[in-house]
Order: C-alpha cells, then sequence, then structure tokens
C-alpha cells in the first residue's frame, strides 16, 4: 500500500509489481480491489474469514497481469465490501473508507477502495468489479469516471467470483484520457473517436430519482443531447416497469451468489454485516418458481434494451437516484436507499451490457453521474465518447 493513505482505500497488504518498461501505460499507478488475486498474496474479499480459510492465489488475475505487462505500476490492493456483496462501501471489519469528493458521506461499494484511492490521487486509476453496480454506485458518488463492461468481455480469470452470469472486470479514473488508455489494454483494442447516432432518455428512470437529482443532469444531459443530436424519450420498464426489472435481476444475482459461497457459509459460519448476511438468506430463500419466472422475463427485457440500442443508440439515465448518503445512517434507512440505487443499476446487468457513468452532475456540492448505456460489445466506443465529451 503507498506510504500516504489518508482515505483507508487500501488493506494492509503489502504488494507491488512494477510495470514493463516502455509499455503504453508506463508512468501510471493503479491499485486492485481486493477480489483481484496476485499470485503470493491472499485474496481477501473485504472479510477476514474468506482470507483466513483461503491459501495464497497460485497465479495474478488476468487484468491485473496485462495492465502491468502494459507498463502500469500495481501500488496496492484496494477496501470491498464483505465478498463483493455491499452498495455503499460500508465494511464492518476493515470500516467504511473515505469519500474525498464528499468527506462524511459513504464512498459507495463494492469497490470502495478503489474509488476512494482514485478520487484523492493515490493513484492514476483503479480496478474494481461490477455484478450489481460495485463500479458505477462508487464513480457517480465519488465524481469519477467508471464502466461496467460488457457481460465476458474481459476475462475475469483470478477474480473472486459473485455471480458469473452477473460477474464484470470495471476501472476507474479521474481523468478521460487515463480511463480511455487503461481501456484499450484491458479491451485489447483502440479507442475511436465516437459519436452515437441516438440519444434515448430513461424518464422513468430520472423519475425514479430524486427531483433534485434529476435536476442537477438535466444540463449534462442536454450536453450529451447536443452532442448526439437525435433524442428520443421512452418509459424503458414498459409495461412491466422498472422496479419489476430489479426484482427479476434480485432474483437472479441472488441465487447465483448463494450458489457461489454456500458450501463455505455452511463450512466456516463467517461473520458478516446485517445487509450482506440479509443479503444471502434471501438469495437462498428465491422460491423455483420465482428464479423460473427471471430467467423466463431476462430475454424478453434483453430484446427491449437491443431494440432501444439498435443502430449505434445509447440510453441515458441517472447513475445513482441521488447522491452520497451521508455515513452513519441506520440500517433500514441504507436497506431502503440500496433497493432504489439497484432498481437503476439492474439494467444493464440484466441485459449484459456496458454503461459508462459520466462525472458530469452536482449536487449541493456533491457529486452525482449520468450513465449512458450501449450495444453490447460497444465498450470503446463509449469510452471513447466520454473522452470526447471531456474534451468539449
Amino acid at each position: 500500500m503507498p506510504p500516504h493513505d489518508p482515505f483507508n482505500a487500501f488493506t494492509d497488504d503489502e504488494v507491488r509489481l512494477d510495470g514493463r518498461p516502455g509499455g503504453p501505460l508506463s508512468g501510471l499507478s493503479f491499485a486492485a480491489k481486493d477480489l483481484y488475486d496476485i499470485a503470493g498474496h491472499r485474496t481477501g474479499g473485504g472479510t477476514p474469514d474468506w482470507r483466513n480459510t483461503h491459501p495464497p492465489a497460485a497465479e495474478t488475475a488476468w487484468a491485473v497481469a496485462r495492465l502491468v505487462e502494459a507498463g502500469a505500476d500495481m501500488v496496492g490492493k484496494t477496501h470491498t465490501d464483505e465478498v463483493s456483496r455491499g452498495i455503499f462501501g460500508e465494511n464492518p471489519h476493515f470500516g467504511t473508507p473515505v469519500n474525498p469528493a464528499a468527506p462524511g458521506h459513504v464512498p459507495g461499494g463494492s469497490s470502495s477502495g478503489s474509488a476512494a484511492a482514485v478520487a484523492g490521487g493515490l493513484v492514476d486509476f483503479a480496478l474494481g468489479t461490477d455484478t450489481g453496480g460495485s463500479v458505477r454506485v462508487p464513480s457517480s458518488f465519488c465524481g469519477i469516471y467508471g464502466m461496467r463492461t460488457t457481460i465476458h468481455r474481459i476475462p475475469v480469470d483470478g477474480v473472486l467470483k459473485q455471480a458469473p452470469g452477473f460477474d464484470t472486470v470495471g476501472w476507474l479514473a479521474r481523468d478521460a484520457q487515463i480511463f480511455a488508455r487503461a481501456g484499450a489494454v484491458l479491451l485489447e483494442t483502440e479507442i475511436p473517436d465516437w459519436i452515437p447516432s441516438r440519444l434515448v432518455i430513461a424518464d422513468d428512470a430520472f423519475a425514479h430519482a430524486d427531483a433534485d437529482a434529476a435536476a442537477a443532469l438535466a444540463g449534462p444531459l442536454a450536453t450529451v443531447a447536443a452532442m448526439v443530436g437525435d433524442a428520443t424519450h421512452v418509459a424503458l420498464g414498459g409495461d412491466d416497469g422498472l422496479d419489476v426489472w430489479f426484482a427479476h435481476q434480485a432474483v437472479l444475482q441472488g441465487r447465483e451468489a448463494w450458489a457461489t459461497f454456500a458450501a463455505w457459509i455452511d463450512a466456516c459460519n463467517p461473520r458478516f454485516g446485517f445487509e450482506v448476511a440479509e443479503n444471502f438468506l434471501t438469495g437462498r430463500n428465491w422460491s423455483d418458481a420465482q428464479h423460473a419466472a427471471a430467467l423466463s422475463a431476462r430475454p424478453r427485457i434483453t430484446a427491449a434494451i437491443d431494440r432501444l440500442l439498435a443502430d449505434d443508440g445509447v440510453i441515458a439515465l441517472p447513475t445513482t437516484p441521488f447522491a452520497a448518503p451521508a455515513t452513519g445512517q441506520t440500517r433500514s434507512i441504507m436497506r431502503a436507499l440500496r433497493m432504489r440505487v439497484i432498481t437503476l443499476t439492474a439494467i444493464a446487468g440484466l441485459a449484459g451490457t456496458p454503461q459508462i457513468n459520466l462525472p458530469l452532475g452536482r449536487l449541493g456540492g456533491l457529486p452525482i453521474g449520468l450513465s449512458l448505456i450501449g450495444p453490447r460489445g460497444s465498450d470503446e466506443k463509449l469510452i471513447g465518447f466520454a473522452r470526447r465529451l471531456a474534451a468539449g
């Protein structure tokens, strides 16, 4: 970990990997969420019980190795919610990382330490993971760029899995140019100069946000619309509504997460915070009928989103329905807020599409992000558009 960490972003695992000299990312530093394996080190997963019941990793995760080979220096591992199952960055074992852009407010999770390290200037960029919003939410709350990639686009080899049908590699950066440089390496492609053909504004997603949050994003949305030049308004959830989509996502992710960790939980009886324990119990208890209904609905939801994104369209929506909540609130309050957040983040998760957070909004001095969802496989295009927007 870096010698100076005023934000509680880093774990105490002393790990550094020097980048290959002369690579395209030479001179840049990065951190990796403590779900990424580093050969010879234990992966902590945000809970001492996981770390203490697993041996050191035999190999380094693909994404970390790829970045190091490209010249970037890995300087440490960052805190995460317990086995990536939180959304606000609150960890009962290691504390909540400070949000450098909003002190006294949560950083967002589960890539909380990565977001804090980036927003606080401790590294140039950082690796996170996104299953149900774990890169997008902290990016919004900390005022930085962050991306959920197309499902299976970047290998998750060497990453602690949660729900394999939703798990993705993501990364965060303060600067759009650096964000694009890291993206080119991870996606193994060039980042094009790109403008979408159409902008689809998800009116029901904006209605789901607090009124002041939607108002704070009106200016950034107008900027995007002016650059694209063709904007339409839709109710994204159609006849179902976004709450129904969220319910299906909760069942599918919850069942997968329970299947991933059930044997370990039964054998080790690990210590979890209330919300993470509740998440696992809820996932275990979804009925077969509920699971079958969610599986049946997912292709229909994906097809509806695909139609809206056809011919290089993008969907605009708030990344989060509000700016970062204050720290220290009750579990009941935070639980209700979590449901509202995941109602928005569930959309790209169900469809397997990429989504990028644009750190363009301010609400009462706090960051709040505008998101763009693109067609599956359009990751580099979304990054190119974000870079173009930043250039003005």
